[in-house]
This record gives C-alpha cells, structure tokens and sequence, in this order.
C-alpha cells in the first residue's frame, strides 16, 4: 500500500529550496513495518506535530475500530479523487490502495487513521458520516 497527499496551502509564499526541504522532510511521515510490506507515506504541512500533540495515543482505539474506518474514509477519498470536477483535485491528488481483508497491522492503521481525522478537520472536509473529532 502506498499514499501520498501533498497539500500546498492556500497562501504560497516563496522560499528557498532549503527550507522548503526541511519543511517537507518535517512534515513527512513514512509509516513501515518490519513485519509487513507495506508503506504509507504522508506529506502534509502540519501532521507531524498534530499527531504528536493533539491525536489520542497509541492503544486509545483498537484495531478493528480503526480498520472499520479506514476503509470507509478510503473508500470515500479514491471516490473523490475520481471526479476532480466535483472535488478539489489539490486535497484529493491520488488513490490509496487499501484493502479491507489484508492486515496492515496496528501502525499503518493508527497513522492512517489519524490522518484522515487530521485531514477532515484542516481542510474542513467529511469522508463520512461520523463527525470527524479527536
């Protein structure tokens, strides 16, 4: 499984390459595991230090709760992606290969998890019907 989401912000100011770099690699997270094969990686300004200091803990939602909605949030945003005339193609650049009966285990599922919670209150969006809150 792979994911990427590059969000640039509404208000773009120019700046070195440098800190541009260091601003990416800071807001960059690669979520991996030793025991699987699969790799999430996430580029949005902001997501790092929300998930830091603002999302519940690790071990606060079980796994299967997680998977539940994971896969109606992806499911929801592949939908999105495909009609870029009805949706924001800046929020919803790319589908995410998500598949409900493979065990991506705890990690994966808590960092996506909490990036579509992160998402849907940053950008003011709803993947669902449950009222995305930490």
């Amino acid at each position: 499984m792979a994911f990427t989401n590059c969000k640039t912000p509404d208000t773009y100011t120019k700046s070195t390459d440098e800190r541009q770099e260091s601003l990416t690699a800071n807001d960059t997270v690669v979520i991996g595991s030793d025991e699987n094969t699969y790799e999430i990686i996430i580029i949005d300004a902001g997501f790092t230090g929300w998930l830091a200091s603002i999302a519940r803990p690790e071990g606060y939602y079980s796994q299967s709760f997680m998977e539940t909605r994971n896969n109606l949030f992806v499911t929801e945003w592949n939908n999105r992606v495909r009609q870029p005339q009805r949706f924001d193609p800046n929020l919803y650049q790319m589908t995410i290969d998500y598949n409900r009966y493979e065990d991506y285990g705890y990690e994966i599922n808590y960092k996506l998890y909490n990036y579509f919670i992160f998402f849907q209150l940053t950008y003011k969006q709803r993947l669902s019907a449950f009222i995305p809150r930490i």
